[in-house]
């Protein structure tokens, strides 16, 4: 992990970091870790947001666990929830709209982290993603011949109210994550989210994990052709100025953010 964060810069002097904490093993253990490795820095300071979607007998366990580890590390806790924000949980706005519920998940996901990072005075947010995931996005937008996405991964410069996003475990193996947390006999929650199994993205990640088993290191080498290629990327898709959604206010590329398209399918908005 430390590695990744000196590679990429990813906590400087006078950082003011949001740790996206959902309660699950990945967020949970960057939390931890951050605390231990960097907390007696006085020149960075660390606080956590949870964000309930409200899936019922998944989230309502992880969101005590996420309250547990930061109460014991003494760090400052924000939970803010689709319910108090959107009107409906994620279980109804699944059974209303028409869409994958991973659209929805993670559009007003992004949307309430980065709001409310940027309310509390974040500089940054961390976020648990790990090599496996980071290798399994990879070669399911490369199969999907979303070359745009592949160059928006790793973000080119600082937009004005988006918060820039760091990935510290973005080395480390799924596996590892899971020893950390047992050698240091951190509480976490193993259950996977009930949404998160879908064809495309389950079968990439079925196959990722059989090539490593059989051919080790092989996740390292997607990552590296990625980092690779990414001038490239860049060159080709370069970073697109935001401007505001003239509806919320937040940063968007277009005239509307994806948030307020989504709430207008929903009928959570009225707008031409």
């Amino acid at each position: 992990m430390k590695y990744a964060v000196k590679k990429y810069n990813m906590i400087e002097r006078n950082n003011r970091i949001a740790i996206a904490l959902s309660g699950g093993k990945d967020s949970t253990a960057l939390t931890f870790a951050l605390k231990k490795l960097y907390g007696k820095r006085r020149d960075v300071e660390f606080f956590a947001i949870t964000v309930d979607e409200g899936i019922a007998g998944y989230r309502p366990p992880t969101v005590e666990i996420a309250k547990k580890i930061t109460s014991n590390l003494e760090m400052e806790h924000i939970v803010v929830s689709f319910r108090d924000e959107f009107g409906m949980e994620l279980d109804e706005i699944v059974r209303k709209g028409k869409k994958k519920p991973c659209t929805y998940c993670g559009v007003f996901r992004k949307y309430l982290l980065n709001r409310t990072a940027r309310e509390m005075g974040a500089t940054k947010l961390a976020t648990g993603h790990n090599l496996d995931d980071e290798t399994q996005t990879i070669l399911l937008n490369f199969l999907q011949g979303d070359i745009e996405r592949l160059a928006r991964l790793i973000p080119q410069r600082v937009q004005e109210d988006l918060i820039m996003r760091i990935k510290p475990f973005r080395e480390v193996y799924e596996k590892e994550v899971v020893l950390y947390c047992l050698l240091n006999d951190i509480d976490v929650d193993m259950e996977e989210c009930p949404y998160s199994q879908f064809p495309v993205r389950a079968a990439v990640r079925d196959f990722l994990y059989d090539f490593e088993n059989r051919y080790p290191g092989r996740k390292y080498s997607v990552m590296r052709s990625f980092e690779a290629l990414q001038d490239c990327f860049k060159a080709i898709f370069p970073q697109k100025d935001l401007t505001r959604c003239r509806i919320c206010g937040e940063p968007t590329p277009k005239d509307m953010c994806q948030t307020c398209i989504l709430k207008r399918e929903l009928g959570l908005i009225d707008i031409d």
